[in-house]
């Protein structure tokens, strides 16, 4: 897929709520691609703000959230899904008519039903989920390529404007990204097994293994090969969004994980008792999956698979 090109402005005011890694590569995009007139960006932490703002960020950091807000003509919280609940009540009041509110977390039920809750009749909510990211986090660590070919989930509620969700479909879509509209329970279930469920594993293997530490005298660190090596990549994500996660999207991820533990049971007594052409089936099937992957562009086959070097 070719990179965008620079268009004129959607938005006359753009707001962003939290500057992480995806607020600060939506902020470096909307800059590139010329997606607004004016962006401000706002973090309830004083350091991250004034980090942004040496990293000139957007066209203004607010010192507040209600001067970030104001006057927008679309606010995207990009903050923990815990947190998404807060800040539409934060900005409820400051929402001038037919706003557009969205988001970008990766759980979308208890997002979409907290920010319904507390945001005023006239905003015009669409919930999406940039499925895109890397381990690192804070100001410094967003780029505008972050989402070229890559998807993005819009999770409009009963009812959306259809205008408002062409109008986040084309946002995305402008920053490069492919989109895909289902509903939050949909995606809360595809969510689980693509990305919840490999977190939760790899926040567990690598915690087994620093119990082991002292037992192996430091060799799991030392001698670590490369699949150990890509669980600690996912496993250094930031640990208060994905706490958020596991804890908002549990029916979908306990659901997930009880199907995993009988696979896993079932991997064991193939183990157990040698049945080698049931191992060889399994690890077929799922190498074909991985170029499957490969194949449609959301990997590549290079080494170290081509991820962004610091």
């Amino acid at each position: 897929m070719a990179e965008p090109q620079p268009s004129s402005a959607a938005f006359d005011r753009f707001a962003i709520i939290g500057i992480g890694l995806i607020g600060s590569s939506i902020a470096h995009a909307m800059r590139k691609f010329a997606l607004a007139r004016h962006v401000v960006l706002y973090d309830k932490a004083e350091a991250v703000r004034l980090e942004a703002a040496q990293l000139r960020l957007g066209d203004e950091i607010a010192p507040d959230i209600a001067t970030a807000v104001r006057e927008a003509d679309c606010v995207i919280a990009c903050v923990p899904v815990g947190a998404c609940g807060a800040v539409a009540e934060e900005i409820a009041p400051y929402l001038k008519p037919a706003a557009i509110v969205s988001d970008v977390g990766s759980v979308k039920g208890a997002v979409l039903r907290a920010m319904q809750e507390k945001l005023p009749a006239h905003a015009r909510l669409v919930p999406a989920h940039p499925v895109a990211g890397t381990e690192n986090s804070g100001p410094a660590s967003g780029f505008a390529s972050l989402f070229v070919n890559r998807w993005c989930i819009l999770t409009p509620p009963d009812g959306a404007n259809p205008e408002a969700v062409a109008c986040i479909r084309a946002f995305w879509e402008a920053m490069g990204a492919n989109v895909e509209i289902m509903s939050a329970e949909h995606h809360d279930l595809v969510l689980a097994v693509t990305s919840h469920l490999p977190h939760l594993i790899a926040y567990n293997i690598v915690g087994t293994a620093d119990d082991l530490e002292s037992v192996t005298q430091s060799e799991v660190i030392k001698f670590s090969a490369g699949g150990f090596r890509d669980f600690t990549r996912i496993a250094a994500s930031d640990p208060t969004m994905w706490r958020d996660v596991f804890l908002h999207n549990k029916e979908a991820v306990l659901e997930v994980l009880a199907r995993f533990n009988e696979d896993l049971s079932a991997l064991a007594r193939a183990i157990r008792w040698g049945e080698g052409d049931k191992l060889f089936d399994l690890f077929s099937r799922t190498r074909a999956i991985r170029r499957g992957i490969v194949s449609q562009g959301q990997e590549t086959a290079e080494p170290d698979f081509g991820r962004r070097k610091a």
